[in-house]
């Protein structure tokens, strides 16, 4: 469980880098969150975001579901940075995050979309949430974009940069796609809803 803001939300920026972990799940919770609330997020993809979605057979999905999303061409392009520094957003949620977004991150590094979004939010006050891939030591089931089941084996490095991101200022990190239900406010569906928004 995640603690909720407390507010209305109105404003989300939602970032997604090209991790595939939870990706469906963060999906499907953004789409329900809007349908539920109105809230229509602000979605900026990674370069490889943009890929992962295409792999995954959730591109031409985000094109009727988010239409105005936008897609890194470089750190600063398009220009988001300055409403999440000055507070316009309820919140900033990356989700997923890939092992080397979170490497990024927790060293300072700022150079992607992603990286430089979260840099610019930490300096202002918009509370900061992150899904990274790697949370937990031990081995993990992924499903291929063909839909094949394999294990794959956390590396030390990247769970302790996921701890690592947990301590810093001003950043909240999720262990579910779920919490962000609890970040807004309302209450989890009982159902799977990625049955429903499935590609």
């Amino acid at each position: 469980m995640v603690e909720p803001l407390g507010r209305n939300i109105s404003r989300i920026a939602w970032g997604i880098t090209g991790s595939a972990d939870q990706l469906i799940e963060t999906y499907s919770v953004l789409v329900h969150i809007k349908e539920r609330t109105g809230v229509d997020p602000m979605v900026f993809l990674s370069r490889e975001g943009a890929t992962v979605m295409k792999w995954y057979r959730l591109w031409e999905r985000i094109q009727k579901d988010f239409p105005d999303f936008k897609v890194e061409e470089g750190p600063n392009s398009p220009f988001i940075a300055g409403r999440l520094q000055m507070g316009f957003y309820d919140f900033l949620l990356i989700a997923p995050a890939t092992a080397n977004t979170v490497a990024k991150i927790v060293s300072g590094i700022a150079d992607t979309l992603v990286t430089n979004a979260v840099s610019q939010t930490a300096k202002g006050k918009t509370p900061i949430f992150i899904l990274p891939a790697d949370r937990k030591r031990g081995t993990v089931k992924a499903v291929s974009p063909a839909g094949k089941v394999f294990d794959l084996t956390m590396r030390k490095v990247d769970v302790e940069n996921s701890e690592k991101l947990a301590k810093m200022e001003n950043i909240t990190v999720l262990e579910s796609a779920y919490d962000i239900y609890d970040i807004v406010g309302l209450e989890r569906p009982a159902e799977d809803i990625t049955r429903k928004y499935l590609p």
